[in-house]
This record gives C-alpha cells, sequence and structure tokens, in this order.
C-alpha cells in the first residue's frame, strides 16, 4: 500500500465514521464527537457520520473495524493514496477478530494506522498489525472531589444496562453485608432491552442496598462521580472505557474487572481487581474499603498518580503526534486526488 497523508497546508478535511446513530448514547458516537472537536481544535474540518457517501475528505477516521467496514472499504477503494485511520474498540478486538474475523481483519489490513484506547491492546491483535497501532487514551473533564455522605459509603455504578457491562455484579455483592455496613451502590445507566430493565427494577426493589437511577445527563454524573467514595467498573470485556478516564479525572478510587480493557488502563499491578463476575472477591474489597480508611487513601493517591496521562493536552498532544508521524516522509496529496 503506498504511504498516505494528510496533505500539508491549507485546509485538511477529516470524516468520522462511527456506527452508532445520532441519537445513540453508546460510547462510539460520546468517542466520535469527542475527536471531531478535538481534531477541529487542531485546525481540521471535521465532520461525523454513521457511514461513509462519498462525501470529499483528505482522510477518514473510522469506529470500528467491523461495524464500518463498507465504508472502510469504499474509501480505500477510491482513495488509495489518502489517510485512513481505524479505530479498534473493544467489540473488534475481543469479539469480532474470534467469531468474524475475516472482515475485521480486511479493515485492519487496509488502515494505514490502527487507535487503540489502552495499553495491553498489543497483545490480543494479530502479530502483523501490532506495527500499526498507535495507543490514545481518552481524556475526561476534571472534577474535584466533593464531600461524601456521611450516612452511607456511596459505591458507584456507571454503564448502560447490558451483558458485557454486567453492571449488577456490585449490586449482587453487596446483598448480604454485616447490619453495621453501610455501603450503598447507586448505577447509572439505561436499560437498554426490557429484560435489563425488568432485572434492575427487580434487583431495586429486593436490595436495600441498591438503587438505579436509569440514564442522567453529563453533570449529574459528574456530580455522583465526585462524591462516590469507589467507582465499580465490572465488564466483561471492554476496549477502553471512558468511565475509567472520568474517575482518574475525578480522583475517584476505582475497583475494576481483571480484564485487558481496564489493566490497559489502570497498570498491571492495580491492586483493587477482582475476578470478572466473582462477587465475592468484590465484596471483599467493598468491605475492605469501608473499613480500611488507609487502604481507601492509598488507592485514591493511585488514581491521582495516573491522571497526568488522561488530560485533553494529552490525548490532543498524542493525536497531533500521531498525525505528524503519519505524514513523515510523504509528499501528501491534493483534495481530489486519488
Amino acid at each position: 500500500m503506498a504511504k498516505a497523508s494528510l496533505p500539508r497546508g491549507g485546509s485538511r478535511t477529516i470524516q468520522v465514521i462511527t456506527p452508532a446513530l445520532p441519537d445513540s448514547k453508546a460510547g462510539n458516537r460520546t468517542t466520535a464527537h469527542r475527536w471531531a472537536e478535538l481534531l477541529g481544535a487542531l485546525g481540521h474540518d471535521v465532520g461525523i457520520d454513521t457511514e461513509w457517501d462519498g462525501t470529499p475528505c483528505d482522510a477518514m477516521v473510522a469506529l470500528h473495524a467491523w461495524r464500518s467496514r463498507a465504508s472502510i472499504a469504499a474509501f480505500r477503494s477510491q482513495h488509495p493514496k489518502r489517510l485512513l485511520i481505524v479505530a479498534l474498540t473493544g467489540t473488534d478486538v475481543y469479539d469480532y477478530l474470534e467469531r468474524d474475523p475475516e472482515p475485521t481483519r480486511a479493515s485492519m489490513a487496509m488502515a494505514d494506522a490502527l487507535v487503540g484506547l489502552h495499553d495491553r491492546l498489543a497483545q490480543a491483535l494479530p502479530e502483523e498489525f501490532r506495527p500499526k497501532l498507535h495507543v490514545i487514551h481518552q481524556s475526561a473533564p476534571t472534577v474535584g472531589r466533593k464531600p461524601a455522605s456521611s450516612d452511607v459509603f456511596d459505591v458507584l455504578v456507571i454503564a448502560h444496562l447490558r451483558d458485557v457491562k454486567d453492571p449488577l455484579r456490585a449490586a449482587m455483592a453487596v446483598r448480604r453485608l454485616p447490619e453495621t455496613s453501610q455501603i450503598r451502590v447507586t448505577l447509572l445507566g439505561d436499560a437498554l432491552d426490557e429484560t435489563w430493565e425488568r432485572r434492575a427494577r427487580t434487583e431495586a426493589s429486593e436490595n436495600p442496598r441498591f438503587r438505579w437511577l436509569g440514564g442522567v445527563d453529563a453533570p449529574t454524573v459528574q456530580d455522583h462521580l465526585a462524591r462516590a467514595r469507589v467507582l465499580v467498573v465490572s465488564s466483561r470485556a471492554e476496549g477502553g472505557a471512558n468511565v475509567v478516564s472520568e474517575a482518574i479525572a475525578a480522583g475517584t478510587p476505582i475497583v475494576a474487572s481483571e480484564i485487558d480493557g481496564n489493566l490497559g488502563l489502570l497498570g498491571r499491578q492495580w491492586p483493587a481487581t477482582f475476578p470478572v463476575g466473582d462477587e465475592e472477591a468484590l465484596r471483599t474489597w467493598l468491605l475492605r474499603l469501608e473499613s480500611d480508611r488507609s487502604t481507601l487513601a492509598e488507592l485514591e493517591r493511585s488514581v491521582r498518580a495516573l491522571a497526568p496521562r488522561f488530560t485533553l493536552e494529552h490525548e490532543r498532544q498524542t493525536w497531533q503526534a500521531l498525525l505528524d508521524q503519519l505524514g513523515t516522509g510523504s509528499k501528501g496529496h491534493e483534495l481530489g486526488s486519488p
């Protein structure tokens, strides 16, 4: 494949493709909007769509190798020398690479660069694609810590209700706690089908330590996060959840399932982890953090130490470095040329 790049100088147009519909609350749509704003701040003219319709552009950034495969193939076919960046989602890497590998690998092969969101992604990729991978940590607004409730030990879960998020695991972990415990689990997120809505409502009616507040706006999420004693990320698989970035920006201690998508953001030696689906291990961690404030304070210090890697400026610099690297040694191509 001929080396591609953005043209040097003048207006540069970038089309961001995401399979998530405009009214979707999925992480891919949120990421697309944030990247569009970030690339716009770097001086580019950026558009967002669910598929590429042939709109002229100097470059494409396509989220989801499998779901955006038609747009990726069409763009590469019509513009073999223009820049094509494919962002790999958790579904790409931890599902479709095994379940439907041919179109996923084809998209990865056509890309000039692959973008991943956590540091352990490379080990899950076929070896031939690893040199293309660039890790860009998602940023989040800095939110200062706010006074926590003195009446309860608030444990927060932020996730739309679907299987891969295992969103009720923390609720299950606190069903049978000592009466002296003040732990309460709050879940923020929409139920994506009637089954999950029924499960969440049933759990809330039967478990006095659990409440489900449904989907809430961003300021409400940030307020809960700033006041929570602990955030639980219980996912079965992740491509790099933005809620981890948000918790780090807020300085909120994190207890996470032992998956690459979490450890690739928090680090291999992150102390507060539990095996996927293991509510007994999660219960042990929550009781320990409630009763041992020195352990809680140490976990909070560990979160604060990660903060510089998840700032907007760091994310912007990483994108700029990627675009600069892809342009090195290439004369570029004028808009309208192949």
